[in-house]
């Protein structure tokens, strides 16, 4: 345990992000400052997010853009195997922000201080179901849409870590859940496992006619993870006064132009349509509680999950460029290495 791999930043993607846009260092291991309470972490899964190519690019956001040459920012789940403090003692399991690198220095200073894991959680648990793909699903589902007993949900991006969360959420809350995803596989899991009342899939069928078919009296509540001619349809499709949360737009996320807006945003004056664009960031102060309602319903069975775990540092870059060719099913992880206990 004398160096660190890290894969670096090479230069910002146009188009495609891919494993040409990182290089791969080696550098000395870090120390950390243990009498400011920092301790030293060996990352042990890394968890990965389409937001992440947001990051990328060099213009102001709600995080600052990584740089050329910086590691590669990403969520992760590591083990404490140097420390000082008493609260954190070697062979604590952590969540924060490591990066794509072996070892980082986590210390009361970093953007996400360490967090222990709860006792009995498995690093891939913690990064899945119970990680902010969920807690995203929880604040935008409920608090920017409100939906209501009875009231028609459509999903984009359904079969994915967030997107599935928030078709299930929406069941709990007693909605009727049309889910839109890629291929009979995703789309069979929507309907058999996680029990929504439909599923369009997007690349054998007319999106627009499915939801002319399934929705006659228009879309209450539309959560939006995929953006372009998606969001227009929906929108369409939209009843008066629906809700619209807009969460991310996946299909434009590697367009070397941005794609024109959707054509018919005066639905939105017509039909009194709430749009909110919206970062799971802004609700950390609320983080614990939902948790706990999260729990109840992983526990009761409510909720169905699916990981997808790669392995190998080397193949760090190719799994995040998986997100954006739809081959994950669920949430896309990489294993590094398993807990020492």
């Amino acid at each position: 345990m004398t160096s660190n791999k890290q894969w670096l930043l090479k230069e910002r993607p146009s188009g495609m992000v891919g494993p040409e846009h990182f290089t791969l260092q080696e550098s000395a291991l870090p120390e950390p400052d243990l009498d400011r309470g920092e301790v030293l972490i060996k990352t042990l899964y890394l968890g990965f997010d389409p937001a992440m190519r947001g990051w990328l690019i060099d213009e102001p956001s709600y995080l600052p853009p990584v740089q050329i040459g910086e590691v590669m920012r990403a969520s992760s789940v590591g083990e404490v195997v140097s420390s000082s403090n008493p609260e954190l003692p070697p062979g604590t399991l952590i969540q924060g922000m490591a990066g794509w690198q072996e070892y980082s220095i986590a210390g009361p200073d970093s953007f996400i201080p360490p967090q222990p894991l709860p006792a009995g959680l498995t690093p891939a648990m913690a990064l899945s179901v119970f990680g902010t793909t969920t807690l995203t699903a929880y604040f935008g589902l409920l608090d920017i849409c409100a939906p209501q007993p009875g009231e028609t949900v459509l999903v984009s991006g359904a079969a994915g870590a967030t997107g599935s969360a928030v078709a299930q959420i929406a069941r709990i809350k007693g909605c009727r859940v049309i889910g839109i995803a890629g291929g009979p596989e995703k789309c069979a899991w929507l309907l058999d496992t996680c029990r929504l009342d439909a599923v369009i899939d997007y690349k054998s069928e007319d999106i627009e006619q499915r939801l002319a078919e399934l929705c006659p009296d228009g879309i209450n509540v539309f959560f939006d993870n995929v953006g372009g001619d998606t969001l227009e349809a929906a929108i369409t499709h939209m009843a008066d006064f629906g809700r619209i949360a807009l969460c991310g737009g996946i299909s434009g996320y590697n367009d070397v132009e941005p794609a024109p807006g959707p054509r018919n945003m005066m639905i939105l004056v017509q039909r009194r349509i709430k749009m909110q664009g919206f970062i799971v960031i802004d609700y950390m102060d609320r983080f614990e509680a939902a948790m706990g309602e999260i729990a109840e319903w992983v526990m009761a069975g409510e909720i169905a999950w699916r990981e997808d775990i790669q392995h190998g540092f080397e193949n760090i870059p190719a799994t995040f460029q998986r997100l954006f060719s739809g081959a994950n099913t669920g949430k896309q992880l990489l294993a590094l290495a398993e807990p020492s206990a």
